[in-house]
């Protein structure tokens, strides 16, 4: 283990909180679209779609904005108006004027904040530390992640099902607010260079970075497929799990959480597996475990047992971490600095910005063939997305020093 200093310490906490932020208010929104307006599987799809389009929209303004701006900054602003948003949330909820529509609007407005602050994190992050760390660094980040996966949805479903959906936003909100007191505590960053380059001229640069990269390109195309099916699953689970599987909201928070647990696993897995294993092979772990995870899903057509979706979600949780560390510290190892906030917004765009398709998949396939084909088709997607890493060179790298 690294010596952790105090900033990379508040950068960790701040992260724990703002991620537990997120998954409490995720979890709440298909809980209250379908306990207390009565949502169908496509409304909760396209409630899921909402809060991800900003992922799509707004990720590469925000890589160009990093670029140029103090990161710091960034993230302190992705933070207010992530509270901001659940407070407003809150405010509906205890008047009585919620509204499919006002959710799903106020969750594309959290999310814009979410961007914003995983844009700036993997920018922010190799200014406090060295990049023979990043790995550690990045095992850190993600089992606060995880922990925040793990104990959020479950958190969520109980406090929704059991005390009520305005305490969820409340103790969402505080989480924000904590984040956004430890982004306060954090020095300021030396002022940015002035950039004389024009937009269009940092966009091509940035993909064609990343287009004639061989390590690069396959992950970026691996991941697009992963998160499109990912949200195929996510975008009818709530409805599907209540009516098809018969849980009631703890129960339904529960198997989400097992996703976090999956993540931990993964996360604490890898001390054992980075001696041990290829770089390339590790990197497998991710596309592998979905494919896997999506196919135990699809087994609760014919046996629909909670456990059954529990450990989907747990599979879910652990390949994909192990895929996140050990990728986003490979590119943060052979990105140039000046190009870490635009490349890092291409990944967000293109994976993240996946998801609202995925969700817009999901709504129509539901709606027109019936939560089942979701369930296909997404075992097809990931079945995709295993063939195009399995096929480029990614697998036969040994050590993150031959990508360098």
């Amino acid at each position: 283990m690294f010596l952790i200093n105090n900033n990379f310490k508040k950068i960790s906490w701040s992260n724990l909180f703002a991620q537990f932020a997120e998954q409490i208010a995720l979890s709440a929104a298909p809980l209250v679209a379908v306990l207390l307006l009565s949502a169908t599987a496509s409304e909760t799809a396209w409630i899921q779609t909402s809060q991800t389009l900003p992922f799509l929209l707004l990720s590469i303004p925000a890589g160009l904005i990093v670029d140029r701006i103090s990161t710091r900054n960034l993230m302190i602003g992705a933070e207010i108006m992530r509270a901001i948003s659940l407070i407003t949330l809150f405010l509906l909820l205890i008047s009585s004027s919620m509204s499919l529509i006002l959710l799903s609007l106020l969750g594309f407005i959290g999310a814009i904040g979410t961007v914003c602050y995983n844009v700036a994190s993997p920018a922010y992050v190799p200014t406090l530390i060295p990049k023979s760390r990043l790995i550690s660094a990045n095992r850190w980040l993600e089992l606060s992640r995880s922990i925040a996966y793990s104990g959020g949805p479950a958190l969520g479903g109980a406090i929704v099902g059991y005390i009520g959906a305005p305490v969820a936003y409340i103790v969402a909100t505080t989480l924000s607010i904590l984040a956004f007191m430890l982004l306060m505590s954090l020095p300021k960053e030396a002022p940015q260079a002035k950039v004389n380059r024009h937009i269009l001229q940092d966009l091509a640069e940035s993909a064609g970075f990343i287009i004639h990269h061989r390590y690069l390109r396959p992950i970026l195309l691996t991941a697009v497929f992963f998160n499109i099916s990912w949200f195929i699953v996510q975008g009818i689970y709530v409805a599907y799990a209540a009516t098809r599987l018969e849980l009631n909201a703890a129960q339904i928070g529960f198997t989400i959480g097992i996703y976090g647990m999956g993540m931990i696993a993964g996360a604490f897995s890898l001390k054992y597996l980075v001696p041990i294993m290829p770089y390339g092979l590790m990197i497998v772990l991710g596309p592998l475990g979905g494919l896997i995870a999506a196919i135990m899903m699809l087994l609760t057509i014919c046996f629909p047992y909670v456990y059954l979706a529990g450990f989907s979600y747990f599979l879910f949780g652990a390949g994909p971490t192990i895929w996140t560390i050990i990728t986003v510290s490979l590119r943060q190892s052979v990105t140039p600095e000046n190009m870490m906030g635009r490349v890092s917004a291409f990944f967000l765009t293109t994976t993240f910005g996946a998801r609202p398709i995925g969700s817009a998949i999901a709504a129509l396939l539901a709606v027109n063939y019936g939560v089942e084909s979701c369930l296909w088709v997404a075992v097809i997607g990931f079945v995709i997305q295993l063939i195009i890493l399995l096929i480029s060179e990614v697998p036969r790298l040994h050590h993150l020093n031959e990508a360098v």
